[in-house]
C-alpha cells in the first residue's frame, strides 16, 4: 500500500489557493503555517490514513484531512462570523459528488468517495487577541491503482 495523503493535500491546496477571499482580500492558504503569517489565513494538514475495504486485490484506504480557516480579532471585537464566512467559501469549492472528485489516476490512486465529515469552531481567548477557528474535517476514500 502507497500513501496518498500528500497528493489529497495537493489537489486540496490547488482548489483553495487564490480562491478564497474575505472582505473583498484574498486569504493564504498554507501547508505549513509560516511564523510570519498574518490572519485571516486557512492551513491544510494530514491528520491519519487507515486501510479499509480489505480484499485480496486492492489496497483501499480512508485519507482524513483537515482544513483550519483561522481568523483574529482584538480583545472584545470581531467574533465568528469571518470563520463561518471562511469555511462556507470552503465547503462551496470541496463539496462535491463523484463527477468532481479529485483525479490522483496520474498519481496512482482514484477517489471513490469524499464527504465532509465535520465543521467544528474553536474559540481562544488569548491575552493579545481572540483567535477563531472553523475546522473542516474530510474523508477520502482511495483505491491504489
Amino acid at each position: 500500500m502507497n500513501e496518498a495523503m500528500h497528493y489529497i493535500r495537493k489537489k486540496l491546496f490547488t482548489v483553495l489557493n487564490g480562491n478564497i477571499t474575505l472582505n473583498g482580500s484574498d486569504v493564504d492558504v498554507y501547508n505549513r503555517v509560516p511564523t510570519i503569517a498574518s490572519h485571516p489565513y486557512i492551513w491544510i494538514y494530514s491528520v491519519s490514513t487507515n486501510e479499509i475495504d480489505q480484499n485480496q486485490t486492492t489496497y483501499n484506504m480512508e485519507c482524513i484531512t483537515r482544513i483550519e480557516c483561522a481568523t483574529r480579532f482584538d480583545s472584545d471585537v470581531g467574533g465568528d462570523l469571518d470563520a463561518n464566512k471562511l469555511v462556507n467559501s470552503c465547503l462551496s469549492l470541496l463539496r462535491t459528488r463523484a463527477s468532481g472528485y479529485p483525479d490522483l489516476t496520474s498519481d496512482g490512486f482514484t477517489i471513490y468517495t469524499q464527504t465532509i465529515e465535520s465543521v467544528n469552531y474553536v474559540q481562544e481567548d488569548e491575552d493579545d487577541h481572540t483567535y477563531f477557528r472553523g475546522i473542516i474535517e474530510i474523508s477520502n476514500r482511495v483505491q491504489q491503482n
